[in-house]
């Protein structure tokens, strides 16, 4: 994900404050933090971060003591790395790779390739000029990480059905420069590189039970075995996790879709979750009720899967979801924001923290 971020709403910050306060831990083990929770039943926990961890210092505090993992937000997409021509842009990666060394957590890097958030420079080249820039890009980024990160996520994203491509793949410059064969070639080309790291197939929309989520989950299963026929290195696949109340879905079929995957021999790692609350009530001790009851439904059910080894938020604190910062672009003066994270805007837990700890509690696995 990628957007800006802002400071809350007064309004929304009393708010958040109130319903805060309703839920309060029920033991010892709860004040030692969710990744610690999550480490003591066999599973990851980690966050994404964005560059706001270095100067908001209660936020980065949340990160020493909530995760195992850190995700990078934007730091590693291309629009900040190679947003012009000329020299690659590391500084921003290379500041959170260093909070995270100095913090004893492994890092993770999103995202190497997407065919969205491409800069326009690369857009305006020729076919060939982008097949030369795609392979010099990752064979410069992969190497200059190269054993320096848990997992890399090598393609974001491959499919959207409604871009109407043969089998439901998203369009984009690297789709026009490569066909479809630019997800194999990505991966087969960081594989020469670093030999080490975990590679990650990463897609979102597989939670719905509708037409879109359909083609996604027959695209993902069809991708996967082809990378694993190719022999390219693939080690895990990721599932968003963004849930999207709106949309229908069906436990049953999804974890079906799910133990799929696991039968092909790759880990699984729910690598941005939140819960979308746009449909849920105003009021927020109604709506964090909801957002909790969503969550853990769905975590209790996908960690059954031994397959899946990691859960991971898409930011910590609502104040910074990508969410939130829309709902601020569309309205600077909303005062109803966006709830979709473990943390209120006053870095408080919210009762989605303690759905979370439970459903990591019931996985029982170590």
């Amino acid at each position: 994900m990628q957007l800006s971020f802002s400071r809350r709403q007064m309004l929304s910050l009393l708010a958040g404050a109130g319903a805060a306060t309703r839920i309060r831990p029920t033991s010892a083990a709860t004040d030692a933090g969710l990744g610690a929770t999550a480490a003591a039943n066999g599973i990851v926990f980690g966050s994404a971060a964005g560059p706001v961890i270095e100067k908001d210092l209660a936020y980065r505090d949340l990160y020493k003591v909530h995760t195992r993992i850190v995700t990078t937000d934007v730091a590693l997409k291309m629009g900040t790395i190679a947003p012009r021509p000329g020299p690659k842009q590391y500084s921003s990666a290379d500041r959170l790779l260093q909070f995270c060394t100095q913090s004893k957590i492994p890092m993770r890097g999103h995202c190497l390739i997407w065919n969205e958030w491409v800069p326009a420079w690369i857009k305006s080249m020729s076919v060939e000029e982008r097949r030369s820039f795609f392979d010099g890009y990752i064979d410069e980024v992969v190497g200059r990480y190269e054993g320096k990160l848990q997992s890399w996520d090598i393609v974001n994203e491959p499919f959207w059905p409604g871009h109407k491509a043969p089998g439901g793949y998203r369009v984009g410059p690297w789709y026009d420069a490569f066909g479809t064969d630019y997800v194999r070639r990505a991966f087969a080309r960081a594989g020469q590189v670093d030999k080490t790291t975990k590679f990650v197939l990463n897609e979102a929309q597989t939670e719905r039970d509708d037409d879109v989520g359909h083609a996604v989950r027959a695209g993902l299963l069809r991708l996967v075995d082809e990378l694993k026929h190719a022999g390219v290195p693939l080690h895990a696949v990721g599932l968003q996790g963004h849930l999207q109340p709106r949309y229908p879905h069906d436990p049953a079929r999804f974890i079906e879709f799910v133990h799929a995957l696991a039968d092909r021999k790759v880990d699984i790692y729910v690598t941005e979750f939140d819960v979308r609350d746009d449909t849920f009530p105003d009021d927020i001790p109604d709506r964090d009720a909801k957002v909790a009851e969503v969550a853990e439904k769905f975590l209790s059910d996908i960690l059954r899967v031994p397959a899946v080894k990691m859960v991971i938020t898409w930011e910590l604190s609502d104040t910074y979801s990508f969410y939130t910062d829309a709902a601020r672009k569309k309205d600077p003066s909303a005062t109803r924001l966006p709830r979709p994270l473990p943390f209120d805007s006053d870095m408080r837990k919210k009762p989605l923290y303690f759905a979370m700890e439970r459903a990591f509690r019931k996985s029982r696995r170590a």
